[in-house]
């Protein structure tokens, strides 16, 4: 019997393409199912639902495809060539898909003004990105094989759809707003009284 695993590098070995797609897609969605748990309350399937729709029409999609371009573009793994796809990462990539987000979470759940999250968060969050993904599109470029590449960025996409979902939910783009929620919410539930 073959394992999951031998499976799965079958599978992107054959369609590269719909193997870190739809690998993307399950670990973005994940991020908002974590970001969900931990706000507490009731899960909301539904916004999941939105990101991974966000994810699976777009983010994953326009990754796959960027970094490809950004293989051919620069290709190898010298030094000098890796900060230099780190750079164009963050600096053409990175705008797309913070905006993309808000907007098409904006789209899907039915605001009227779908670019208001992306007027009042792209910067700060945006920020908040380039505190996280240099670093893990530096290990991207030069530890990660090319055909699992959107694969891995959808791994390190979960911690970050986490952050991602409650900025848009709740924060206003900055780490700061979603470490204090976290506190807040765990001060509360430390200072609330014993039901009888």
């Amino acid at each position: 019997m073959v394992s999951w695993w031998q499976a799965l590098t079958r599978a992107a070995g054959r369609y590269p393409w719909p193997a870190n797609v739809l690998l993307y897609a399950g670990f973005f969605s994940g991020g908002d199912a974590l970001q969900q748990l931990l706000r507490g309350g009731q899960p909301d399937w539904q916004h999941t639902r939105h990101v991974a729709t966000v994810a699976v029409a777009f983010h994953a999609n326009l990754n796959y495809v960027w970094l490809s371009l950004l293989e051919r573009a620069l290709p190898g793994r010298a030094p000098r060539t890796i900060l230099a796809k780190v750079l164009c990462d963050q600096a053409l990539g990175g705008p797309v898909y913070v905006s993309t987000f808000y907007a098409g979470m904006s789209i899907l759940q039915g605001k009227d003004d779908i670019f208001l999250d992306m007027r009042q968060k792209f910067w700060n969050t945006y920020k908040s990105g380039l505190m996280y993904w240099p670093f893990v599109q530096l290990t991207n470029f030069s530890l990660i094989p090319i055909r699992w590449r959107t694969a891995y960025t959808g791994l390190c996409g979960f911690l970050w759809a986490t952050f991602l979902c409650f900025s848009q939910q709740e924060g206003d783009g900055t780490f700061k707003s979603a470490f204090t929620f976290r506190r807040i919410k765990g001060t509360n539930e430390v200072e609330k009284p014993p039901e009888k």
